[in-house]
C-alpha cells in the first residue's frame, strides 16, 4: 500500500476484481464499469488540478502506515492545496495516520509535532454506538435477544455494507453488530442518509444521500446533493456531531448520520476514517466544488498544527 503504483493494489480472477488491502471482491459487471468511469473522469480532473496546484507551495504531509490512494478523498484534497506527499516524517509538516482496516493498537505518535487521527484506530459499529449514546443520551444499539421488532444486524467491519433487516428477538451472531432500525424513509420508496464530513473540530459540508428502500444498505445512491451543514442540522445537533467527533479521535473522515422521521433525533451508524468521497451519484462540478472546500479546510487544519 505504499507503493506509488496504485494498480498493484487490485487482482482480478475469474470475472472478480479484489481489493488487496481490505479482501472485498467486486464483481466486473456493467454497474461496477460504469461506476469506474464515472469515477475516472473525477481522477482525471483531480490529476489537473494536482499539476496546476504544484506552484503553491503547499504543506508537505507523511501518512502512516498506508499510502493514500487516489480514490480516497484526502489524496484529492491534498493535492488541491498544493500538498506533496512524502515519506520522510521528519521533514512533514503534518504527519496522518491512514489505515483502511476497522480496529488496529493504537499507533505511536509520528516524529512531528502536528499530526492528525492518531487517536482514531476503532470504527467497529460497537465502538460507534457506544460513543454516540456517550454523546447524545440514548441508544442505536440493541441487544436483539431481547428487543422486540425489526433491527438492523452488519458486520463489525467498516464498509462491507452487508447490512439486513432481521425481526427480533433471536441470538445475535459473532461479529455482527446490532442496531435500532432508523426510519430514515423520505416519500415512499427512497430513503435519506446525511453523510458529515469532518476536518479537525469542523463540519465543512455534507452529502445529502437518497438511495432506493431496497438498496439501503448498498453505496448505490439514486442522488446526491452537496448542502451547508446549518441547512440541515440545528446549531445543538452540529456541536455534538462535532463533540461525538472528538471523542472517537476523528479529526478527518466522514459519518453517516440518520434523521429518524418518528422522533426527529439524529442517529450516527458509521464513522470512516479512510472515505471515499465525494460520492459517485454526485455531479462533477459539486464534486470539484466539495473538494475544494474540504481542501481549505485541511490547509487551514494544517497551518493551526503548524503555528502550535
Amino acid at each position: 500500500m505504499n507503493s506509488a503504483f496504485w494498480w498493484s493494489d487490485w487482482a482480478y480472477r475469474d470475472g472478480v476484481v479484489s481489493v488487496k488491502s481490505t479482501g472485498h471482491k467486486l464483481p466486473l459487471r456493467g454497474k461496477f464499469i460504469a461506476v469506474c468511469l464515472n469515477w475516472l473522469v473525477f481522477y482525471v480532473c483531480m490529476e489537473a488540478w494536482r499539476l496546476v496546484s504544484l506552484r503553491q507551495r503547499g504543506p508537505r504531509i507523511a501518512f502512516t502506515p498506508q499510502r493514500p490512494r487516489p480514490w480516497y478523498f484526502i489524496w484529492a484534497c491534498t493535492h488541491a492545496i498544493g500538498g506533496r506527499i512524502v515519506r520522510n516524517q521528519a521533514k512533514a509538516d503534518l504527519t496522518i495516520y491512514f489505515e483502511d482496516t476497522t480496529a488496529s493498537p493504537p499507533p505511536q505518535l509520528p516524529q512531528t509535532a502536528a499530526h492528525m487521527n492518531f487517536g482514531c484506530c476503532d470504527v467497529s459499529k460497537s465502538h460507534v454506538a457506544n460513543i454516540f449514546e456517550q454523546t447524545f443520551g440514548y441508544a442505536i444499539a440493541v441487544d436483539p435477544s431481547k428487543y422486540v421488532g425489526p433491527v438492523v444486524e452488519k458486520s463489525e467491519i467498516n464498509g462491507a455494507h452487508d447490512g439486513r433487516v432481521l425481526q427480533a428477538p433471536f441470538e445475535p451472531k459473532p461479529g455482527c453488530a446490532y442496531q435500532r432500525l432508523v426510519d430514515n424513509r423520505c416519500g415512499d420508496s427512497q430513503v435519506m442518509d446525511y453523510r458529515c464530513v469532518i476536518v479537525g473540530r469542523e463540519m465543512p459540508l455534507l452529502f445529502v444521500k437518497r438511495r432506493k428502500i431496497g438498496k439501503r444498505f448498498t453505496n448505490i445512491n439514486c442522488d446526491v446533493r452537496l448542502v451547508e451543514t446549518s441547512e440541515t442540522f440545528s446549531e445543538t445537533e452540529t456541536a455534538q456531531l462535532i463533540e461525538f467527533a472528538a471523542r472517537m479521535g476523528l479529526e478527518w473522515g466522514a459519518m453517516d448520520v440518520l434523521r429518524d422521521q418518528m422522533d426527529g433525533r439524529l442517529y450516527v451508524v458509521d464513522v470512516n476514517k479512510t472515505n471515499i468521497d465525494p460520492p459517485i451519484a454526485m455531479p462533477l462540478k459539486d464534486k470539484l466544488k466539495a473538494t475544494s472546500r474540504v481542501s481549505k479546510s485541511l490547509k487551514t487544519f494544517v497551518d493551526a498544527r503548524a503555528q502550535g
